[in-house]
C-alpha cells in the first residue's frame, strides 16, 4: 500500500441504529482497522449494517495512550483507520482527542464523516436558547475541582450542556440547584433516539426531586438555561460608589469616569450624580 495513511472520525448513532448514515457505513467498510471503546458494541453495529468485521483496536480511556503508537504505526503504513466511540462523535467526552492531536502533530490527514451527537440533540430539543451555548461534559466528581465547575457554571450567561450518569443525576442535579438556585430553568434527556426515550422540562429544584424520586436509567443529558443578567445598578449603588471616589479625593469628574468604568454605566450619569453629591 503506497501513499500516506488516513484517520478517519466517523460519528455513529447514540442509540438508534438506524441512524448511521451511508457515509459512516461506507468509511467503516473501507477502514483497513477499525479504533472503538468497546469490540462487543461496535461488532454489532457493522454486523448490523452489514459491514464485513474489521480488525479492532481497543481505544478508551484506559489504553488510548498505548496505542496511539501503533496506530500511527498503521498510518505511516498507508492504512484507513476508523475511529468510533461507543456512541456519537468520538473525543467529545470520549476517548479519540488523544489520538487525533497525535495523528495531527505526526503530520497525517484528518477526516470526519459527521454524525448523530447526545449534546446537540438534548440541546435543539430543550427548547433553550441555541444560538450560543456551552458544554461542560462530565463534571468532576468531588473535591474543589467540583465545586469551581459548578461556580462556573452557574454564572455561565450561555446555555450549558452536561452529561450524568444514572446514578449521579439527582445528586448533580441537587448540587446545580444549590448553586444556580432552585427556580432555573433545566431539561433532562435520556435515552435520545431509544425506545424509552424521555425529555423532561422544569426548574433545577424540580428535576432533583424528580431524579431523587424516579432514579431514571439510562444515557442522560441536562441542558441548563443561563444565568440570568445582571440588573443595572440603580442611582444608590452609583451613589454609593461615587461617595467612596470623592471621600479618597478624587474630582466629580474623576470620580464620575472611574464609576462609570466600574459599573458599566454612562458617564454623563455618573457626573451628574457626583456633582450633586458635592
Amino acid at each position: 500500500m503506497s501513499g500516506p495513511g488516513s484517520l478517519v472520525l466517523v460519528g455513529t448513532p447514540i442509540g438508534n441504529l438506524r441512524d448511521l448514515s451511508p457515509r459512516a457505513a461506507e468509511a467503516l467498510a473501507a477502514a483497513d482497522a477499525v479504533c472503538c471503546e468497546d469490540t462487543r458494541r461496535t461488532g454489532k453495529l457493522l454486523s448490523l449494517a452489514g459491514i464485513e468485521r474489521r480488525p479492532f483496536v481497543v481505544v478508551n480511556e484506559h489504553t488510548e495512550s498505548r496505542e496511539i503508537p501503533r496506530v500511527l504505526g498503521r498510518l505511516s503504513r498507508g492504512q484507513r483507520v476508523a475511529l468510533v466511540a461507543d456512541a456519537g462523535m468520538p473525543g467529545i467526552s470520549d476517548p479519540g482527542e488523544r489520538l487525533v492531536a497525535a495523528a495531527v502533530a505526526a503530520g497525517y490527514p484528518v477526516e470526519v464523516v459527521p454524525g448523530p451527537s447526545a449534546s446537540l440533540a438534548a440541546l435543539v430539543v430543550s427548547g433553550l436558547p441555541a444560538g450560543r451555548f456551552a458544554f461542560e461534559g462530565f463534571l468532576p466528581r468531588k473535591g474543589s475541582g467540583r465545586t469551581e465547575r459548578l461556580a462556573a457554571v452557574a454564572a455561565e450567561p450561555r446555555t450549558t450542556v452536561l452529561y450524568e450518569a444514572p446514578h449521579r443525576l439527582a445528586r448533580t442535579l441537587s448540587d446545580l440547584a444549590a448553586a444556580c438556585g432552585g427556580t432555573r430553568r433545566v431539561v433532562v434527556a435520556r435515552e435520545l433516539t431509544k425506545l424509552h426515550e424521555e425529555v423532561w422540562r422544569g426548574t433545577l429544584e424540580g428535576a432533583a426531586a424528580w431524579a431523587a424520586e424516579r432514579r431514571p436509567p439510562g444515557e442522560v443529558a441536562i441542558v441548563l438555561a443561563g444565568a440570568p443578567a445582571a440588573a443595572p445598578p440603580g442611582d444608590d449603588d452609583v451613589r454609593a460608589a461615587l461617595r467612596e471616589e470623592l471621600n479618597n479625593g478624587a474630582t466629580a469628574r474623576d470620580a464620575a469616569r472611574a464609576v462609570a468604568a466600574r459599573l458599566d454605566v454612562p458617564r454623563r450619569r455618573a457626573y451628574d450624580l457626583a456633582v450633586r453629591e458635592r
